[in-house]
């Protein structure tokens, strides 16, 4: 083979990937994928590494992603398939993933129909006595400094009354290692029912899922949570078992 059969292979590679990818996700604005090997590997069943950079990708409950970044060590392939463009893995490999988030599609995504559905017929105590209430809307800030901002319009069923609450949080990285969890909450203002602060901090959790961004074959451990201004960076180590569409 020469360096030009070497390249031909690659971009047939990523191309597989690519079209694998592309059907688990509901939109992708870019997504390539960046595979090394040379001839002799390839016919060996190995490639030096894989990466994927995808931009604007859409996976479950519509939450958008900024950007996701994922890098493995050497893959074992098996090389009959790999010449037809089809790459099944021979053994799992390990990768590193990093998921940027944007503040505008975190709140997007807390304001969509699933995390709206977990927030509608709560039951809280208010001034000693049990009622309900409907958060009607959500505010999502990434002020920077460690830290995020939540805000809601809260709906009291009895009396259509509409009251806020907001409160600020720490994310850190959840007992299990897929979740982030939010902790030293500070209550802005009087304070808000606990019932109502926890629905949002559980909605919160259940939305910055890690699972929520696994593709099948795929499993994320969540290493580090770095939070700037306007944005918020996950790390993960991940194990891959396959890649998309195979």
């Amino acid at each position: 083979m020469t360096k030009g059969n070497s390249g031909l292979s690659e971009q047939v590679l990523n191309k597989a990937i690519e079209a694998g990818l592309s059907t688990q996700l509901d939109a992708a604005e870019k997504l390539e994928a960046n595979v090394q090997t040379d001839p002799v590997a390839l016919l060996q069943g190995e490639l030096r590494s894989a990466g994927i950079e995808g931009q604007g990708l859409v996976m479950k409950r519509d939450l958008r992603t900024e950007k996701l970044s994922m890098q493995t060590d050497g893959v074992a392939i098996d090389p009959l398939k790999a010449a037809f463009g089809d790459i099944e893995l021979t053994r799992p490999t390990n990768a590193t993933a990093v998921v940027t988030l944007t503040e505008a599609d975190i709140q997007r995504a807390f304001n969509g129909d699933y995390i709206h559905q977990k927030l509608q017929y709560l039951k809280v105590q208010s001034d000693g006595q049990p009622t309900q209430v409907n958060v009607q809307h959500v505010e999502f800030k990434l002020p920077g400094k460690g830290k995020v901002a939540i805000a809601a319009a809260v709906t009291i069923s009895a009396t259509g009354e509409v009251q806020h609450l907001a409160f600020s949080a720490t994310p850190e990285v959840g007992p299990h290692g897929h979740q982030v969890l939010l902790s030293q909450v500070q209550v802005e203002g009087q304070g808000a029912p606990a019932a109502l602060t926890n629905s949002l901090l559980a909605a919160a959790s259940a939305l910055l899922d890690l699972r929520n961004f696994a593709l099948p074959g795929m499993l994320l451990s969540l290493q580090t949570i770095d939070i700037q201004t306007g944005k918020m960076l996950l790390q993960a180590q991940a194990q891959v078992k396959d890649f998309p569409g195979n």
